[in-house]
């Protein structure tokens, strides 16, 4: 059975990534792992030496030990809590498979144990450390994007419903991934698609668009394709405002501008400009 990884941490994010773990649930089907991790917390660097005596430094560490220990099994408990919260939202969604897990140690290190086993990973634009006042994206996505094989759904800060599917495309491999992906996987069935290249309109680019546009109604979507005049992260930016795009799919590396679109300065701005959900394939 398909298997999704959803990532949560207790940030306004975590209902949104459950909500869209629910979706893909429900139209794949498949399981869910909820899971959040614990990341590893620095360890104390003031100076105890100063002009204190050894036993009032010795009364001093056994203190912080002491309220270490405390402060790690409030973290454990708000965490299970967090988790039980996740999984009563996609249990009243409809989704029956649904696991919950909570470790200590390093987000990346534990997605990479579970990618042989987890078709695709859900994880929010921002988590619970991001500096909202600069519009920070969650410093974690970039990390698990270029790390993982697997397809990543970066959910929006509210999930609504998807019926308009807008598939970036610049005919590299990635691209070319992301599209058959979406020809083969139920979870696109029944949803109105549009392909969009950006660039000049000539004749080897209307080739490729034309070839992945028959790919994806071979699977038996109904697909829109065009060629949009611009820069990438310009012309797909206007194309999800103006056709009202619920889901953005794209390659997290490619061709063109569409490389740096993805992986890099203006895919952060594109994730956060865009207040949609993005789907990205390596």
């Amino acid at each position: 059975m398909t298997t999704i990884v959803a990532c949560v941490d207790g940030s306004i994010y975590s209902h949104s990534v459950a909500d869209h773990a629910a979706w893909a649930a429900k139209r794949l089907p498949a399981a869910v792992e909820l899971l959040q991790v614990l990341g590893r917390r620095e360890a104390s660097s003031a100076d105890l030496s100063g002009n204190i005596t050894v036993d009032m430094q010795q009364s001093l560490l056994a203190e912080l030990a002491t309220l270490d220990a405390q402060r790690a099994k409030l973290l454990q408990k708000r965490g299970r809590m967090v988790l039980e919260e996740a999984k009563a939202r996609l249990l009243q969604a409809g989704v029956a498979g649904v696991t919950v897990s909570l470790r200590n140690g390093d987000l990346l290190e534990t997605l990479a144990e579970r990618e042989a086993t987890a078709d695709l990973v859900v994880i929010g634009k921002r988590g619970e450390a991001a500096d909202f006042a600069r519009l920070h994206l969650g410093s974690n996505i970039e990390r698990v994007v270029r790390s993982l094989s697997r397809p990543i759904l970066v959910a929006s800060r509210a999930f609504r419903p998807i019926a308009k599917v807008l598939i970036a495309f610049d005919g590299g491999p990635s691209a070319l991934k992301a599209v058959d992906h979406v020809s083969r996987s139920p979870m696109f069935a029944g949803l109105a698609v549009s392909l969009v290249m950006a660039g000049r309109d000539e004749p080897a680019a209307r080739q490729r668009i034309d070839a992945a546009a028959a790919q994806l109604r071979g699977g038996g979507l109904a697909v829109e394709a065009t060629i949009e005049p611009g820069p990438s992260d310009k012309a797909i930016a206007a194309v999800v405002e103006r056709a009202g795009i619920d889901l953005l799919v794209m390659g997290a590396y490619g061709h063109s501008r569409v490389r740096s679109l993805i992986i890099g300065s203006t895919t952060t701005e594109m994730i956060r400009a865009c207040k949609v959900p993005v789907l990205l394939f390596r």
